[in-house]
């Protein structure tokens, strides 16, 4: 027997990750400002603090630069440039399906209504469900960048359970965050599957731990 009514899931890093070459998508980035390039792709997302601004991605990214190009003696770069060169190259559509995320979603959608909630904007994300193909399957997206809070505040969440009009603890949340899927859903009085990457648990207690999505349909069933 079902153990919930509902199903939430998290985007980026649960049900999908983006399929581009990063190096590849880095290098792009220097060629259109015409610099040379310095530092890896790992040093510029290591640079960043921390989620993305959505309100000002173009920021976001050259405080990273600006980090970077410091730390290899290139203060003279222009940062901006750089971010703004980034942006352009990002192809939102460049995303795929994470293992097991195809038969968690069917076996969700057997157990009842399903939705998205999601920190990024509606244009950014709408492309990423139109690539995957599964738009027109979720009940509800709630994209929290067009809210007056993301997660992990309760408001993201609060307007996903109201749409599915099932009660809270009967709505299941799936998100690999614990900062914010974890904490923001818990908060709403959400239980949460955890989608365990390289994040150690520490003092948060997610109802349930999974090392895959292949792992949710047996929650789903009650078998878990």
């Amino acid at each position: 027997m079902a153990s919930f009514d509902a199903v939430l899931f998290d985007l980026d890093g649960t049900l999908c990750q983006n399929t581009q070459d990063a190096h590849a998508m880095y290098e792009q980035a220097f060629e259109r400002v015409d610099e040379t390039p310095f530092g890896e792709p790992s040093s510029l997302w290591s640079a960043l603090s921390g989620p993305p601004d959505h309100d000002d991605p173009v920021g976001y990214f050259a405080a990273g630069f600006a980090r970077v190009a410091a730390q290899h003696g290139r203060t003279d770069v222009d940062a901006l440039a750089l971010a703004r060169a980034l942006r352009s190259v990002i192809d939102d559509r460049a995303v795929g399906f994470l293992p097991g995320a195809e038969e968690a979603l069917a076996e969700a959608a057997a157990v009842g209504p399903i939705g998205v909630v999601t920190n990024g904007p509606e244009d950014r994300q709408r492309a990423k469900l139109d690539a995957l193909g599964i738009a027109d399957r979720f009940a509800t997206v709630v994209y929290a960048a067009e809210l007056s809070r993301s997660k992990p505040h309760t408001e993201p969440f609060e307007q996903a359970v109201a749409k599915l009009g099932v009660a809270r603890d009967r709505t299941l949340y799936v998100g690999d965050s614990l900062a914010y899927d974890v904490a923001g859903a818990q908060n709403a009085g959400l239980p949460v599957a955890w989608l365990r990457g390289d994040e150690e648990q520490g003092d948060y207690e997610p109802e349930y731990v999974l090392d895959s999505l292949a792992e949710l349909p047996a929650i789903l069933r009650g078998e878990a």
